[in-house]
């Protein structure tokens, strides 16, 4: 449970009522870009207030009649994702950094340059973001950012963002701990063999092939075979 001194205020207005919780700022961003995070951890204090400053709570009636449930839990969701979180310029500051640092890692990882099938470092990324001057929006989600980034890097460096199907045939001793695997990187389809062999399809992002072939040929000692069925780029 966040401290009610580091906490910040986020606020809702509906039908000429304010509402008011302390939160977490981080887990409130978090929330509000759609993760799963632990309320327990995210409120200071399960109360809905009117002016939480002044400690004036809500009345359950005015709860009810709103939210249609007196739950502080649930009320809390719908302040954030609806409403406002108040940060202070020092907190959107970070927050934003943070977010900048999870668009570059996500390009990073899911991205590859189209003239060699490799894809690009974290550093190279965020240096063609401090060329194009993009600015990150602290209210959308990475995803949401994506495509627009690259639309912008593209100016500066060849880069794609599409996937590729890839056709997976693992023999029988490693069939059970390769499916694992498969499972992590995006498993479309799974066809187990009369004779214990697995045969996959994947749908993943061409930044990563390597990665999954690097992982499976480490699991079956280079005895996989690997087939890419649709490049999309």
């Amino acid at each position: 449970m966040v401290r009610t001194e580091d906490a910040v205020i986020a606020r809702y207005e509906h039908s000429g009522e304010k509402f008011e919780i302390l939160v977490d700022p981080d887990l409130a961003m978090d929330l509000k870009h759609g993760k799963e995070v632990n309320f327990d951890d995210l409120l200071a204090i399960d109360t809905v207030f009117k002016d939480a400053k002044k400690g004036e709570d809500k009345s359950e009636e005015t709860l009810q009649k709103v939210f249609n449930t007196t739950d502080a839990k649930e009320i809390a969701k719908r302040i954030i994702e609806e409403g406002e979180v108040q940060l202070t310029t020092d907190q959107r500051r970070a927050i934003t950094e943070k977010k900048r640092k999870e668009i570059i890692a996500f390009i990073s990882a899911n991205a590859i340059n189209p003239q060699t099938s490799a894809p690009h470092p974290v550093q190279r990324i965020e240096n063609a973001l401090n060329e194009v001057k993009f600015n990150v929006d602290l209210n959308k989600t990475v995803k949401e950012q994506v495509t627009e980034i690259v639309k912008e890097i593209k100016k500066i460096l060849p880069i794609s963002m599409e996937k590729m199907k890839i056709a997976v045939r693992i023999p029988a001793q490693f069939s059970g701990a390769a499916s694992v695997i498969l499972h992590k990187y995006g498993l479309e389809k799974e066809e187990w063999q009369n004779d214990g062999s697995l045969v996959a399809m994947l749908e993943i992002p061409a930044g990563i092939k390597q990665d999954l072939f690097n992982e499976l040929n480490h699991l079956t000692h280079g005895d996989v075979e690997t087939k890419i069925i649709d490049d999309k780029r």
